[in-house]
């Protein structure tokens, strides 16, 4: 999942310089109530049922405190040696555990996408602590709140979009889907353009569940990297292919960085 320049778990773990003001920025103009009607007249033209619309929209208010992160966002200032530090060790232990527990489903993963399971398991540790810290904000109340602002108002216009095509598709209702304050939805941290791309059946249960199945989760994280040149069989550090690849997850370099250490110590069971 591309995230934005910062998802959940980077955020609440590493910018502790990050402050919500306790007075949230207005909105550059307009009334709520008729932007939504706006909004839900562009997603009914774009072939949205009008029972997603009204169990997802319907009531939907503006949430100021989720405009008072984003615009409290800080620099990320950490090193690699400091982020990976603090980042690596406390769950090295738990990603042998859970890669050793999957053993099968990491096998049949890479044998359909190329992704070893040890670059899976540090991703999903490090995005959200294996599952446990995914977020509980309403993610179609944060995107609505987030798309009438002004600051980048078309993406999350068109995150917000695609968050309805996710529940009118089945994969989950509009209640059931909580996140990230910015929108990101799972174990992995998919926005939901990424999720309508990259999410797989992996289950077999008939839809996508990115929050509660796991093996959606991986397998889904794999079909991610190898749509975006995942090479099988190759190495993913710093300088090759693959740790570009790992960029398009998130675009920092430490972290890229981190990924690609904690994955080499799963992989070489260390």
């Amino acid at each position: 999942m591309r995230p934005l320049s910062l998802r959940l778990f980077w955020p609440v773990i590493c910018l502790g310089l990050m402050t919500v003001p306790a007075a949230a920025a207005v909105p550059c103009g307009g009334d709520f109530a008729t932007w939504l009607q706006g909004l839900k007249q562009e997603a009914a033209a774009d072939g949205i049922s009008q029972r997603t619309i009204q169990s997802a929209l319907g009531g939907v208010a503006y949430d100021p405190t989720i405009i008072a992160r984003d615009h409290a966002q800080g620099v990320f200032r950490q090193s690699f040696a400091e982020f990976s530090g603090r980042m690596v060790p406390p769950r090295l232990a738990r990603g042998r555990r859970l890669l050793a527990q999957y053993h099968p489903l990491f096998a049949r993963i890479e044998q359909q996408f190329g992704v070893p399971g040890a670059v899976i398991v540090a991703i999903w540790g490090l995005e959200t602590d294996f599952g446990a810290v995914d977020g509980n904000f309403p993610t179609i109340r944060a995107l609505a709140t987030l798309a009438y602002d002004c600051r980048r108002a078309e993406k999350f216009r068109t995150e917000l979009i695609d968050a309805l095509k996710i529940v009118d598709r089945g994969d989950m209702a509009a209640s059931q889907m909580r996140g990230a304050w910015a929108g990101e939805i799972g174990q992995t941290q998919f926005l939901p353009s990424s999720y309508l791309k990259f999410a797989v059946d992996y289950d077999g249960r008939g839809r996508r569940d990115l929050i509660h199945s796991v093996p959606d989760v991986l397998a889904s994280t794999a079909n991610y990297l190898k749509s975006y040149g995942w090479q099988r069989g190759q190495p993913w550090d710093e300088g090759s292919a693959n740790f570009q690849v790992l960029q398009q997850w998130n675009a920092s370099e430490v972290y890229t960085k981190t990924v690609a250490y904690f994955a080499d110590l799963l992989a070489k069971g260390q």
